[in-house]
């Protein structure tokens, strides 16, 4: 059991600590975001809310742990920025992964949030900072790279690789042994039948790259 900091006062942290309080061994102790941001009171959901910029005075590294499982704004980068800045400060991350997920022994990072209903096979890793909202069929032999959102009820045949920064909608379906590339943004119910390039994003059955007015996704 650890004594857990959660990243935030939103929709995200607020179901964290809910899973966490209800379906963990690990005690939420306060919240933290940055100074500007801080709440009326400094309270949150019974909480204390301390800035982010003096977590560590009050909140020491060697006795307590993080978790931030922020929404996937700007392709993940925004959750990879403060993941960075935690770690900066000393701190490790809990991942939080459901009881009612099905897990095979896989291999799983920090600061993963998995949700109820994921099926991970056999012989898939996921790396650090990834989110799987409810109901995934994550197949075997996978790879899961850092930075990425998942939806809900997308579905990743065996053999594939996801690049880091990738966000997939919701019902979402990948073929087996694909390549998704770094930053592949993937819209709700495409079905993606070959590998991705690069920050492109895609839509539609069978899934076809959108024209971009830049080369890089912003959301």
């Amino acid at each position: 059991m650890s004594k857990v900091v959660i990243f935030g006062i939103r929709d995200f942290a607020e179901l964290a600590h809910f899973y966490l309080e209800h379906d963990s061994p690990h005690e939420v102790v306060a919240f933290s975001v940055n100074r500007d941001y801080l709440p009326e009171g400094r309270v949150f959901r019974g909480l204390p809310v301390v800035p982010f910029e003096e977590v560590q005075g009050v909140y020491p590294p060697g006795e307590h742990m993080f978790f931030a499982p922020m929404s996937p704004k700007n392709m993940n980068r925004d959750r990879e920025q403060v993941y960075k800045s935690i770690k900066a400060k000393g701190y490790g991350c809990i991942s939080y992964v459901s009881s009612k997920a099905t897990m095979f022994g896989n291999e799983i990072g920090d600061n993963c949030f998995i949700l109820e209903d994921n099926t991970i096979q056999p012989f898939t890793r996921i790396g650090s900072n990834v989110v799987l909202w409810s109901g995934n069929h994550i197949g075997h032999h996978g790879v899961i790279h850092d930075h990425v959102t998942f939806t809900s009820h997308v579905v990743m045949s065996g053999h594939c690789e996801i690049g880091p920064y990738s966000f997939f909608g919701v019902n979402a379906t990948l073929r087996d042994g694909l390549k998704i590339a770094e930053g592949t943004f993937v819209a709700m119910a495409a079905a993606v039948m070959k590998d991705t390039e690069a920050w492109g994003a895609y839509k539609g059955n069978p899934a076809e790259k959108l024209a971009m007015p830049s080369t890089k996704i912003r959301m």
